[in-house]
């Protein structure tokens, strides 16, 4: 059984999409968040065997709200580092093929997240390269924690340095077509042309 991790922040005012401040208040940007992940959800619950890794934990109402919306099933990242998160969460499943995802990134597809799905039958790891140098899904079937410690997370070398890593390490990978996440104010506007996520927001006061 093939399984989607799907990592989520609780929408708590002022924690999430902090850097869209200087184009959109907190809480706008807050319930973009929530609607990135809806839509996420939406999209590839009714595919996938989604697990919903919540962040500090499964208990806020919004995550109940989803459980009861989507068919999901609730856990809690569990590490003092998104490094050590990501590694927990797909440690968890092994051997079972396991790609993990963000809610930031809208234009991923089914059929690029069945594509990698395949590319893990003949690979130990598939990427999804993100514009800004990082990534926006790893996939692996295996316990490979080399690939979560001293990574340089939330810079433009995440990507850089994980391919150097898969190399020192012998490992053969797939990438998928590069992505890009709902990061920056310039994004806004991409993100209206592409969706219908927020056509009844203003996002841009």
């Amino acid at each position: 059984m093939s399984i989607l991790q799907i990592f989520a922040k609780a929408p708590i005012v002022g924690k999430v999409k902090t850097r869209l401040k200087d184009a959109i208040d907190e809480q706008a940007a807050t319930d973009l968040h929530k609607r990135l992940v809806k839509y996420c959800l939406q999209k590839f619950s009714r595919i996938f065997t989604v697990q919903l890794w919540c962040y500090p934990n499964e208990l806020h109402p919004f995550f109940i709200t989803c459980k009861s919306e989507f068919n999901i099933s609730l856990h809690n990242q569990q590490g003092k580092n998104l490094g050590e998160r990501m590694a927990y969460a797909l440690a968890s499943t092994a051997p079972k093929p396991t790609i993990l995802i963000g809610t930031d990134c809208p234009t991923l597809t089914v059929n690029t997240l069945q594509n990698s799905f395949i590319a893990l039958q003949q690979n130990q790891v598939v990427l999804g390269p993100a514009e800004d140098g990082g990534y926006v899904l790893i996939g692996m079937q295996q316990k490979i924690p080399e690939l979560f410690t001293d990574i340089p997370w939330g810079t433009s070398l995440v990507l850089e340095t994980t391919r150097s890593r898969l190399s020192t390490l012998q490992l053969n990978w797939y990438e998928t077509s590069i992505q890009w996440d709902v990061d920056r104010p310039q994004d806004l506007a991409r993100l209206k042309r592409i969706t219908g996520i927020c056509n009844d927001m203003n996002l841009f006061n």
